[in-house]
């Protein structure tokens, strides 16, 4: 047996970072206990304040489910001096977090800061995700701030909680695009700035999930931590006819259950082991109100994974 593992996030059971999108949210203990059930092992923590935050608390949530707390997601408006203060805060408060329930665990993955940007905010990359051109950029000035202080908040998770951060390129943000991902991490420190792949936003943002391997190959040394997100071609083709937003493009389902879409998840994971991966691979399935039920898709989405060997 290889040494990955198989987690979720609370995203898969509505607590999406967009409120506007989230719905009625489950309480946290019913969140973790489906979770738990539907056979996956760890989790991650979503919006701050979605899980107690008290570490001592929210290490026995976790502990006595034996499940692992892999990271959590926090977007910051890295672009904008005025505003990446109060996301910094955010980000230090999470690692601190993170940190004290990792240790309360005693367990050998340690959890990641998964950095991103105010994804949502900007309303021209909002309108135009999975049909971004290169007009729709940051300029070269807030290039280097969002570079900077994405490197500068890495380092400084590193340096006060001993965690590790990655980058999260998404849909609706200033780093989406294959070319956008390359950028950035040309400008920021693999000491301190490593990648999670998102397979699901990866392929809504080059058009497709045709390059989705060469991908793999192409950010290698910088991959420290996966997503599984699955992504539907037809539905991202109806997106780009029909000219949808990203918010309503994740309504219409064009992330979808594993398996559904065009993402080859037994070749990702055979890439995964040839490069001896180890720790978790989050599944990451946004279930909206109508969606259906958010355990059962849970449990269909470890099912295929579990044909697939994983």
């Amino acid at each position: 047996m290889d040494n990955i593992q198989i987690g979720n996030a609370p995203c898969s059971w509505g607590t999406l970072e967009f409120g506007e999108m989230g719905g009625n949210r489950l309480t946290p203990t019913r969140m973790l206990d489906e979770l738990a059930e539907a056979g996956y092992t760890g989790s991650e923590l979503g919006d701050w304040g979605f899980m107690p935050t008290d570490p001592t608390v929210l290490t026995q949530e976790y502990a006595h489910r034996h499940l692992t707390i892999t990271g959590a997601y926090v977007g910051v408006a890295l672009e904008d001096p005025a505003k990446v203060g109060e996301g910094e805060a955010v980000v230090m408060q999470t690692a601190r977090l993170l940190a004290a329930v990792a240790d309360g665990l005693k367990t050998q993955v340690r959890p990641f800061i998964v950095l991103a940007g105010d994804n949502g905010a900007d309303p021209v990359r909002t309108k135009n995700a999975g049909r971004v051109t290169p007009e729709m950029a940051l300029s070269p000035t807030q290039w280097r701030t969002f570079a900077d202080n994405a490197n500068r908040i890495a380092r400084q998770v590193c340096e006060e909680t001993g965690l590790r951060t990655v980058f999260h390129a998404h849909c609706a943000g200033f780093v989406e695009t294959p070319d956008e991902i390359a950028h950035l991490l040309a400008m920021t420190d693999p000491a301190w700035l490593g990648l999670v792949f998102d397979t699901g936003h990866y392929a809504f943002g080059a058009g497709s999930c045709a390059t989705v391997l060469e991908a793999l190959d192409r950010f290698a040394d910088r991959i420290w931590y996966m997503h599984y997100k699955d992504c539907h071609p037809s539905v991202m083709a109806q997106a780009k006819r029909q000219q949808w937003d990203y918010f309503e493009a994740v309504r219409q389902g064009v992330f979808c259950e594993l398996g559904q879409g065009c993402v080859d998840f037994p070749a990702v994971t055979a890439w995964l082991r040839q490069r001896h991966y180890t720790g978790f691979i989050t599944v990451e399935q946004d279930v909206l109100p109508g969606m259906g039920a958010p355990k059962e898709s849970a449990i269909r989405n470890r099912a295929y994974l579990q044909s697939i060997g994983l």
